[in-house]
């Protein structure tokens, strides 16, 4: 999956009235907002124009922005604009907003003059502005802050990326291939789904995957195999017709993502068994995939596959996770699932390995798993949860993985996340709350971003 920066439109907003009183000042503003885009440019592409000097130039920038490619839009005040130049662009706009109350200098001096109190008088048409977009009932993020600072960079990347998983997700398409019967925190319409979170869904045949399969070639299958011995501990038992099928389905599942243009997909295990031409089940391809930056839900679960996807693209190498098991000795609970799992969170100072796995579910054959267990330190628990129709919510938990001791008998990626409100408080408000039995884990506290996201969406942030 290929990744890439966000990118950001910069309108820059100011008026004609202290042109005659300080000329030049257009081009110095303007001088501004470029240095805005050179300090930012390591952490995201922010395009400017020219500052924006009436109503028509600022309706003109957020049309032009809404036909390209950019993933958000960032309002900088220049100089102070009087707020309703603005509300008839933002309404008619479909991109994220974000007003960054910022001034050029960050500190008021005894030698200021009335040239620098215009240069820096952002704040209060930050206060107008805002305050029309409020009445005028659009959608947008605020950030305060001295715009060369790391506190300011760090809260505009948070927002940049969620406007990039925006663009991501309303572009995303999701393959299903099959869904448990009966699982209920997995159903969802699809068409409320679509229109609240982005994603397209779409029922897929194993067919499709089995005609490809058959034209995997042997020399794709040992290049794959090449590489993962870079990668993994190879189990000595694995056994090499087990091993090189596995490889052979990965490359199959892979390649028809990539055809069609899907960036997440689920596959249900007893989809694959009732086909009747499969030997195992996609374990290997799913957690490879993982790492590679699909979003992928278990049992035809989209919800879990888009909320994974989007994971990847909001902060990076998400993790498909299950509660599997409550422990109240460590005050924690045991994070699992049936064999995937993003080996890329995988804790450095112990080998991933691949082994040979036997499993009795499906009634197919052994299918090669990879099994790990996560970084420990500070992470990041999501639930997207369909609650009605349009009321999709997002159920947030912070805590830690634990350092435990490995496992012997566990043959699949496994680990202790120690909620930091407890696990007994926690669980009470997911479970209260409507938060679905798979979710999203990422290394880190990842709350801010997850929040943002929220508000972007228009759907509930609900932390326990």
């Amino acid at each position: 999956m290929k990744t890439r920066k966000p990118k950001i439109g910069l309108v820059g907003i100011m008026q004609e009235l202290y042109d005659d009183m300080l000329p030049g000042i257009t081009k110095r503003q303007a001088n501004y907002a470029e240095d805005i885009v050179k300090e930012l440019s390591d952490v995201a592409e922010v395009v400017f124009n020219v500052p924006a000097r009436v109503r028509e130039d600022i309706e003109k920038q957020v049309k032009e922005f809404n036909n390209s490619n950019v993933d958000g839009i960032m309002i900088v005040m220049l100089t102070y604009s009087p707020g309703m130049r603005i509300v008839r662009a933002l309404q008619e706009n479909n991109l994220p907003i974000l007003l960054a109350n910022i001034q050029p200098v960050p500190e008021v001096t005894k030698d200021w003059d009335m040239g620098d109190l215009t240069y820096n008088q952002g704040i209060h048409g930050a206060q107008d502005n805002a305050n029309a977009m409020l009445r005028g009932g659009i959608n947008f993020e605020v950030i305060t802050g001295n715009w060369k600072s790391e506190t300011f960079k760090s809260h505009f990347l948070s927002w940049a990326k969620a406007a990039q998983t925006i663009t991501k997700l309303k572009n995303m398409k999701v393959a299903v291939f099959g869904q448990m019967p009966g699982m209920g925190d997995i159903t969802v319409d699809s068409t409320s789904f679509l229109r609240k979170i982005g994603p397209q869904i779409n029922h897929e045949s194993l067919g499709s995957i089995y005609s490809i399969f058959e034209k995997v070639s042997n020399s794709e299958i040992q290049e794959l195999l090449e590489r993962q011995k870079k990668i993994f501990y190879i189990d000595p038992s694995l056994k090499k017709e087990n091993y090189e099928y596995a490889a052979r389905f990965e490359i199959a599942i892979r390649k028809f993502l990539e055809s069609k243009g899907y960036e997440a997909f689920s596959i249900y295990f007893q989809a694959v068994a009732d086909d009747g031409r499969f030997k195992q089940l996609p374990m290997m391809a799913a957690s490879d995939l993982l790492a590679e930056g699909y979003g992928y839900g278990a049992e035809g679960d989209v919800c879990a596959a888009s909320l994974v996807a989007a994971g990847h693209s909001l902060i990076g190498d998400a993790h498909f996770a299950e509660m599997y098991a409550m422990d109240f000795k460590r005050d924690s609970v045991l994070i699992s699932h049936m064999g995937e799992g993003n080996w890329k969170v995988a804790r450095k100072d112990r080998p991933i390995k691949l082994i040979d796995r036997p499993l009795g579910i499906g009634g197919l054959d052994n299918p090669p798993t990879i099994v790990f267990s996560a970084q420990p330190g500070p992470a990041t628990i999501a639930s997207l949860a369909p609650i009605e129709g349009e009321k999709i919510r997002l159920i947030v938990s912070h805590g830690n993985v634990l350092d435990t001791e490995e496992m012997p008998h566990v043959e699949m990626p496994y680990f202790h996340f120690k909620p930091s409100n407890g696990i007994e408080n926690t669980l009470n408000g997911w479970l209260k709350n409507g938060g679905t039995h798979h979710q999203c884990l990422n290394l880190g506290d990842q709350r801010e971003r997850w929040r943002i996201l929220c508000k972007m969406l228009d759907i509930e942030y609900i932390e326990v």
